[in-house]
């Protein structure tokens, strides 16, 4: 196997690695949550190396900021949004007498 078809390889395999763990984030947010301060954890040890610990700084999760905006659901609150008016002026209902 020749070293340029090991180096497209290997970069295929980054972008299929990559490309899983952004599924995974939008399709299981909470577990992908749990996992990434599992990690960062892990990683924030005082006897880890600096690298590391700034490593584990960068994974923990965002926390909830308690708005509307971030997206946590946790309150129930959050629902989804009704639609925009059509149009912005009322027009009154008119009601007529059926023709017999």
């Amino acid at each position: 196997m020749s070293t340029s078809l090991l180096v497209q390889y290997a970069v295929i395999g980054l972008i299929v690695l990559i490309s899983t763990l952004i599924v995974f984030h939008k399709l299981a947010p909470q577990l992908s949550n749990r996992w990434l301060a599992a990690a960062s954890i892990r990683f924030s040890r005082p006897e880890r190396a600096a690298w590391l610990r700034a490593l584990g700084q960068h994974l923990q999760p965002k926390q909830a900021t308690g708005n509307c905006s971030d997206g946590c659901s946790t309150c129930g609150a959050c629902g989804p949004k009704p639609p925009a008016a059509a149009r912005t002026e009322t027009v009154p209902l008119e009601f007529s007498s059926r023709a017999k």
